[in-house]
């Protein structure tokens, strides 16, 4: 993925909504997928039982906890934009559902998480050993759904999809702590963790639907794009809004020695002195209320979140573009909306 993106004009892309100026919403979304996400919730709910009681208290301790679930909603999404008429995509969204859930479990463990979702980490109630482990339960519940589909090219986009994600995990983890982290490495770092996830779960509709290759890569596309935008706000955010916005303690990132864009392009700008600020605390030397405050200093100093969501805007648009390809319908606009909103979740 090239690092190379131009911040875009804050015009509304023409293939977006247009008419009213309320602000982008997921709304439409929601209402697109709100019959196919009540099936895919009863396979959610039915696939985390166990006669372990451990198993679906923890599970459901996070899935139950009031997550969007933007990820198979995509690929339910993408199922109405191609016109497709069947069931299948309802199993592999609530696979989809369960990667992404098994990720969030153990990124709370690695990261030490206290918060998720505005309450209490899996881990700091149930501990880290058995948060690992119900994250590889859900795991082996995606496959299980992969393989009752039974296509081996659904199969091959999600575990792929899924090994890519754990690639972007470990180089982030070996990015952590390092100030030359460059932007390149940082947007393969969150195209691999978040983008792979989102690009799965909109192609494997398009698979479903036996669509061609051309549309089967647009909704690529267009997750692929959505999936770096949604990441780069969550990055911007945590130097922006409150803990009871995000959901989660600010200045987490910061905390952790994580290279986001905003520190990456703060380190960049700054002059000899904060260059020193930024090595001491990301190197993990740094990291009191008042030293996080002087990094918001910083960043606000050099207007790196604002140029952070510029650059969302941008894979935001490119994500519209790509399924310019579709007629206009219902769910290409709800789509674009979702894209829109990816972007407007800043303000």
């Amino acid at each position: 993925m090239t690092a190379e993106v131009v911040p875009l004009p804050r015009k509304r892309p023409e293939s977006a909504r247009s008419g009213d100026s309320d602000p982008p919403s997921l709304d439409p979304m929601l209402s697109l997928t709100a019959g196919g996400m009540n099936s895919v919730n009863s396979i959610i709910l039915d696939r985390m039982q166990s006669e372990i009681p451990l198993i679906p208290a923890l599970a459901g301790h996070l899935i139950s906890g009031g997550g969007k679930r933007l990820r198979p909603m995509l690929t339910l999404a993408g199922a109405e934009l191609v016109g497709y008429q069947g069931t299948r995509h309802h199993r592999l969204a609530a696979a989809v559902e369960f990667i992404h859930t098994a990720t969030l479990l153990h990124d709370d463990v690695v990261d030490g998480s206290d918060l998720r979702r505005g309450k209490a980490a899996a881990n700091i109630i149930f501990g880290n050993p058995a948060t690992v482990l119900v994250g590889d339960f859900l795991f082996s519940g995606a496959f299980e759904l992969m393989v009752e589909d039974g296509s081996l090219k659904v199969l091959k986009i999600l575990s792929s999809a899924s090994s890519i994600i754990a690639e972007g995990e470990v180089d982030q983890l070996t990015a952590q702590r390092q100030i030359e982290t460059s932007e390149e490495r940082y947007l393969a770092i969150i195209g691999a963790k978040t983008a792979a996830l989102f690009a799965a779960a909109s192609r494997i509709s398009a698979v479903v639907a036996e669509c061609d290759d051309r549309q089967e890569q647009a909704l690529d596309d267009y997750g692929r794009n959505l999936g770096v935008a949604f990441q780069l706000v969550d990055d911007a955010i945590d130097y922006n809004s409150s803990a009871a916005e995000m959901g989660k303690t600010r200045g987490d990132d910061f905390r952790e020695g994580k290279m986001t864009l905003p520190v990456i392009l703060a380190y960049a700008r700054g002059d000899e002195a904060e260059r020193a600020f930024w090595k001491s605390a990301i190197g993990g030397h740094c990291t009191s209320d008042d030293d996080l405050g002087e990094a918001i200093s910083l960043i606000e100093k050099h207007d790196t979140v604002a140029a952070t969501r510029d650059r969302a805007r941008h894979f935001a648009s490119r994500a519209i573009e790509a399924i310019s390809i579709f007629p206009d319908s219902k769910a290409r606009r709800a789509m674009a909306e979702a894209a829109e909103f990816a972007v407007a979740r800043f303000y």
